[in-house]
């Protein structure tokens, strides 16, 4: 069976053109949002998906608000992150930043019943910044990722406001039958969390509570309440080697 394989670099052309297009003088833009839906239309055309301008329709009068969402990520970094020199360095060098505007893009795809177009955009982001977002995660207002790399955030996760997150952390499901695919497996981060280097939380019944900060290094596979500090324990000895 073919696989229309090429369609892979499409996704990808379409997927940075669009990000760059949103930020783009407002005359520029407009040129680029045409050719994007060209670009758009025949990659539906390929996958024999039906209503094409209709999606796209549908999918551009969002774009105003994915940008709006998208500014306020990138204040968020601003905000929290020290090493960070203007907002100019944000969206031009900033992996998680670029991780979670991607993802803004491919969720909204993702809600119109474009799933496979949406794992594609993903994927691009993924390969060039190693953190995994799946495009069915919904995610909350003023997200920040900082350093991201091997960040797993699985597909029915919620992540909701001012939520902050570091390298290595996994919001994962355990494991469950095929059958229940359609089932929540994936956590609920409430406001205002803070969770450190690699931290794995699992299951789809699992809640974070607001305010909480998630150390680095634990397993969590039940609920914190919120306001709650969670920590791993680990002896660390410092001796003097033998010469």
């Amino acid at each position: 069976m073919a696989y229309k394989l090429r369609l892979k670099d499409d996704i990808a052309d379409f997927t940075k053109r669009l990000f760059y297009a949103l930020f783009d003088d407002a005359d520029k833009e407009a040129e680029e949002i045409a050719a994007l839906e060209n670009l758009f239309l025949k990659v539906l055309s390929e996958l024999s998906t039906k209503k094409g301008e209709l999606l796209w329709k549908s999918f551009s009068e969002q774009l105003p608000t994915i940008k709006q969402k998208i500014e306020l990520d990138a204040l968020a970094t601003e905000q929290n992150d020290p090493a960070c020199k203007s907002l100019e360095e944000i969206y031009l060098a900033y992996p998680g930043f670029h991780a979670i505007a991607i993802h803004r893009l491919s969720h909204e795809l993702f809600k119109l019943g474009l799933p496979v177009i949406a794992r594609m955009m993903s994927e691009c982001i993924h390969g060039k910044t190693g953190i995994d977002i799946h495009p069915g995660a919904t995610i909350g207002d003023s997200f920040f990722i900082d350093h991201g790399t091997g960040i797993v955030i699985g597909e029915t996760s919620i992540i909701k406001n001012n939520v902050k997150i570091y390298q290595g952390v996994t919001l994962g499901g355990l494991s469950i039958k095929k059958s229940l695919s359609q089932t929540k497996r994936h956590p609920t981060i409430e406001d205002n969390v803070t969770i450190y280097a690699n931290a794995t939380i699992l299951g789809g019944d699992i809640t974070i509570g607001a305010n909480s900060i998630i150390g680095a290094n634990v397993w969590i596979t039940e609920s914190v309440p919120e306001n709650s500090l969670v920590t791993y324990q680990s002896e660390i000895k410092i001796s003097t080697r033998n010469k």
